[in-house]
């Protein structure tokens, strides 16, 4: 716990960059990741270990249509792309749906934060792991059609989520190590939705970001649980 607190008293998030490596790997291997698409529920603290720790590979930011986004949707006649289908099934109060997707009425609660929001328009659907993130984190080696999927994924809850614009800017690209929602009640879902993420994905984790994962896990998020699937890559 006392990690913890330093963690979120510091400055800036990110933790120090020295972790013991060897006790990472030793859980890697005692906790050996789900196969391909089967349902794991686990211990946050074992799911932090099924997830690799390696440099971040690839550049700074994707290229630009690495991650083409938004699609059709998983209704490609609904008239809704993805964002709109996400942003539907959300809603705590149904919205109207108009001719291009246009969502008038309704309302939202972003877990990341108290309060309701009623206006689809302040709203963003979010990546989880923002694509950013994900390219450093094994992606950029991803083919055109798995990074369309990724950024398009909603055969899970996970990896979209509805923030508040100003939050999504808050975030921004950064991972767990820099950031996490300011509402404290938030921290061990949106830790939870992160790692569910990344071991969904078969993406990596750097070193401060394994060991800001670590923190929580051992700490305030002790008894929070990861739900995840993998989806296998093309053959």
């Amino acid at each position: 716990m006392a990690r913890y607190h330093r963690l979120m008293t510091t400055h800036r998030l990110r933790a120090p960059r020295v972790l013991a490596l060897v006790s990472v790997l030793a859980a890697f291997c005692l906790a050996p990741p789900a196969p391909a698409g089967a349902a794991e529920i686990v211990p946050l603290a074992d799911a932090v270990g099924r997830v690799p720790v390696v440099p971040e590979q690839g550049s700074a930011a994707p290229a630009p249509g690495a991650f083409p986004h938004w699609n059709a949707g998983l209704v490609p006649d609904d008239g809704c792309d993805t964002r709109g289908e996400v942003l539907v099934a959300e809603a705590v109060e149904a919205p109207s749906v108009g001719a291009g997707c246009l969502l008038t009425g309704g309302s939202w609660t972003p877990y990341t934060q108290n309060g309701r929001v009623t206006d689809a328009a302040s709203l963003v659907v979010a990546h989880t792991v923002p694509l950013a993130e994900a390219w450093e984190s094994g992606a950029a080696a991803w083919p055109a059609a798995r990074r369309e999927a990724y950024a398009n994924d909603q055969g899970a809850p996970q990896p979209l989520t509805v923030l508040t614009a100003g939050t999504h800017r808050a975030r921004g690209d950064r991972d767990p190590a820099d950031w996490v929602p300011p509402e404290p009640a938030a921290h061990c879902r949106y830790l939870a939705e992160w790692v569910s993420t990344k071991l969904r994905w078969g993406l990596d984790a750097d070193t401060a970001e394994m060991e800001a994962m670590k923190v929580f896990a051992e700490g305030p998020c002790e008894d929070a649980v990861v739900h995840y699937t993998v989806v296998p890559a093309a053959p």
